[in-house]
């Protein structure tokens, strides 16, 4: 049924584009998302810049959606809310058009993707709203800050993301297990990212479990069901923070005739600093 987001052939001149820890601003990292120029994931870009999942529902659903949020903020942390049909989210930057402003999208019809566009201008309709939710890529800044390693941005992939056995709270027809996303570091370092990510509530916040990935319901490591495995050394041990990609579970328990999310990995990158969402 999914379709996964892999650094394909579109990120093989990553080099000639971005640098792994890119100091460009937001606004010049949209425009080259929006000439089509990145197609690949936003881990790393305009690092001091605040990330969001998307998901983009017909009026309609949004209710429900809001409600499932609200009710699953670990997961599910509101940035923004646009009006029906509006395509701008001006309290996140004043140029952002969620119609071209993702490296790429999933088009979802009856519970499935169909398809992982680029652009979904010709999609728009004018019944939709956009919920732009917070994105664990925005405390990672705070963690590197803190001296703590991150393997996936050393190595220049998309962070491991995981469907696990943890159920979110049911709203209206949305429900579903709570995605993760994994980070390996020494227990000395796990013990520094609890205190770093507990400042982000509206990241993610604090890790959702660390260590046993099989008591979350998470059976190979090597496996992610969403962006790329990298490896676990030794005397490291599994980090777990609850993920963005979550309500991507419940659109395939909600099965809505039509709707649209960004592909895993690949965020709107907002204009907001990391240290604005920074509770203390």
């Amino acid at each position: 049924m999914h379709r996964e987001f892999q650094v394909s052939s579109l990120s093989q001149s990553i080099a000639s584009v971005f640098s792994p820890e890119d100091s460009r601003s937001a606004q010049q990292v949209r425009k080259q998302i929006r000439q089509g120029v990145w197609h690949s994931h936003t881990s790393g870009l305009a690092s001091d810049h605040v990330q969001g999942n998307v998901v983009i529902l017909p009026e309609a659903l949004a209710g429900d959606f809001l409600r499932y949020c609200q009710r699953n903020p670990k997961p599910c942390p509101v940035l923004a809310v646009s009006e029906p049909g509006q395509p701008q989210l001006p309290s996140l930057g004043e140029d952002i058009d969620i119609r071209s402003d993702l490296p790429r999208y999933r088009v979802w019809r009856d519970g499935a993707v169909v398809d992982e566009p680029t652009d979904i201008s010709t999609l728009w309709q004018g019944d939709l709203v956009t919920f732009v939710l917070g994105c664990s890529f925005s405390f990672e800044q705070a963690l590197l800050e803190a001296g703590l390693p991150l393997r996936h941005i050393a190595q220049g992939k998309n962070v491991a993301m995981y469907r696990t056995s943890i159920e979110t709270q049911a709203a209206g027809v949305f429900r579903g297990p709570m995605v993760v996303s994994m980070r390996p570091m020494k227990a000395s370092a796990a013990i520094r990212a609890i205190q770093v990510t507990s400042r982000f509530p509206n990241v993610h916040g604090a890790p959702v479990h660390l260590g046993d990935p099989s008591l979350i319901g998470i059976s190979d490591l090597s496996a992610p069901d969403y962006g790329d495995a990298v490896d676990i050394m030794a005397d490291e041990i599994p980090v777990f923070w609850a993920c963005g990609v979550t309500p991507q579970s419940a659109l395939v328990q909600a099965r809505p005739a039509f709707c649209i999310t960004h592909a895993p990995g690949a965020m709107l990158i907002t204009d907001l600093l990391n240290q604005q969402l920074a509770s203390f």
